[in-house]
């Protein structure tokens, strides 16, 4: 398909590590692997290189998207305001066998998956083996719904890849709810595979066909269960969120605030997968467990899964607490002039900002890491070189969680602000156990509990404990015997 001067250039370049090739009007085209992007020519990308390309392929569909027949290979358009095409991304696309021995025992139990990660982490793949294994393996009629020919390719007979799985093409982009519905309806599947659900119509459809009892495998917009949650147009795959205000008297059995947010209903999902790279996955057996766990406030235990070079999977559970190394005490902390300054590598900042001001810390996040005396990476970036120069070349100690998400970083940073070490420690435990016990009388007893004397930091932490209980703390005294009174719930 491509320019002869294009083809020569890649001829000598590593072709079964390619992800893809990027052509842009007026700019040199590009070659990208996993590691690195290499230039193919240095003069610009012309018009009528694209027409050539273009002229090659497949029709563009409404998603801007096209195929070359019989093969996984996709185009990709951009196209100006007169919609004509200004710039092309040529994905390659490969049936890879084996992607899924490390889902093999889920994909064969006949419940239904959910699969999100990030773009490029093999979702696509995975879902095409997981096809060819159903059908041709477990003997299981399947059935694909291909929106833009990704999964079994462009052209009216399916790639060898889905082995006897059957396809259904989905005509426009907005018409993939109908044809998994007609699915259903007309040609009797037990298992029906779907790539990107991204709309409400298509999580309702999605409801429709696993309360059939039809087993669903399908991938969603989102790296984490807890962004699925957050999305309100998706969430009802994972069943939904709403909002309950409860009793006085409930609210003091929960031991909780009047207003909680709660699952609205069964998951259609009974299993979520999080794929955090090709070869490791996090799953989560019990969907309505994890979403529960989350909305209460916790982080759901899920079960680490990691394929080998061999491969071999190793499974284990995640462990609860997240630093590879210890954190500095909160003495060694408060030593240093000013708030704390975080650096986040690689991760939200937002999300950061965020979660410090929730939990109140003399904290703020820096632009660079030759500012920060704390720098929080993924561990997933743990061999990185820039990161660990970055470290090498400053002061500031890092630390790594393993999911850009709120919950890991709001634990990291609660250990690394609260551990104290030895005497300090068991005062910790001490004032955790008195404000517990306080907010447990004011809830069951209807009375108002005044709390020891303590340092502002530890006040501090009070105050958010019992203000996550629905409750109110007034401060009261003077230093060094300022203390906090919790005040009761009051009947409206």
């Amino acid at each position: 398909m491509l320019p002869a001067e294009l083809q020569t250039a890649l001829h000598r370049l590593p072709l079964d590590e390619l992800l893809e090739v990027v052509m842009d009007l007026g700019r040199p085209p590009e070659a990208r692997f996993p590691e690195r992007v290499v230039r193919l020519a240095e003069r610009p990308v012309t018009h009528e290189e694209l027409a050539h390309v273009t002229a090659l392929t497949g029709e563009f569909g409404d998603d801007n998207r096209a195929g070359i027949e019989r093969t996984l290979h996709r185009i990709s358009a951009i196209r100006n305001r007169k919609g004509q095409i200004v710039g092309l991304t040529l994905r390659v696309g490969r049936a890879v066998h084996g992607v899924i021995e490390i889902l093999r025992d889920l994909v064969e139990s006949g419940q239904s998956i959910l699969i999100l990660g990030r773009p490029g982490v093999g979702k696509t793949t995975k879902l095409r083996e997981m096809a060819r294994v159903l059908a041709d393996d477990v003997g299981r009629r399947v059935i694909v719904i291909d929106t833009s020919n990704e999964i079994a390719g462009d052209g009216d007979i399916p790639h060898p890849g889905i082995g006897d799985a059957r396809r259904m093409q989905v005509p426009r982009v907005d018409r993939q709810h109908a044809v998994m519905i007609e699915a259903v309806e007309n040609h009797m599947p037990e298992v029906i595979i779907v790539d990107e659900i991204g709309t409400e119509a298509e999580a309702a459809a999605a409801r429709t066909i696993a309360e059939r009892g039809v087993q669903l495998i399908g991938t969603a917009h989102g790296t984490t269960l807890e962004n699925l949650i957050k999305n309100p147009t998706l969430s009802d795959l994972v069943g939904g969120v709403q909002v309950v205000t409860l009793s006085d008297e409930e609210a003091r059995r929960r031991r909780t605030a009047k207003t909680v947010s709660e699952r609205r209903a069964p998951p259609t999902f009974e299993i979520v997968v999080e794929m955090v790279d090709r070869d490791e996955v996090i799953v989560h057996r019990d969907t309505a467990a994890a979403v529960d766990a989350i909305l209460r406030g916790f982080a759901p235990r899920g079960e680490r899964r990691e394929q080998g070079a061999d491969g071999q999977v190793h499974v284990r559970d995640e462990e609860p607490l997240l630093a590879d190394t210890p954190p500095p005490p909160m003495a060694e902390l408060a030593e240093r002039r000013g708030p704390v300054r975080i650096y986040p590598y690689a991760l939200s900042r937002d999300l950061l900002e965020r979660v410090i001001r929730g939990l109140g810390l003399d904290a703020r996040t820096v632009g660079g890491p030759d500012q920060a005396t704390l720098i929080i990476a993924l561990r997933s970036r743990a061999d990185d070189l820039r990161l660990k120069r970055i470290v090498d070349a400053g002061e500031a100690s890092l630390h790594f969680i393993k999911r850009n998400t709120a919950n890991e970083m709001r634990r990291l940073l609660e250990r690394i602000f609260h551990l104290m070490g030895g005497e300090e420690d068991d005062l910790l435990a001490g004032v955790i156990r008195e404000t517990e016990e306080g907010i447990r009388r004011a809830l069951e007893e209807g009375v108002a509990v005044e709390l020891a004397p303590q340092r502002p930091a530890l006040r501090k932490m009070q105050h958010r404990m019992i203000a996550g209980q629905g409750l109110v703390a007034e401060s009261v005294g003077r230093e060094p015997e300022r203390r906090l009174v919790i005040q009761p719930l009051r009947d409206e």
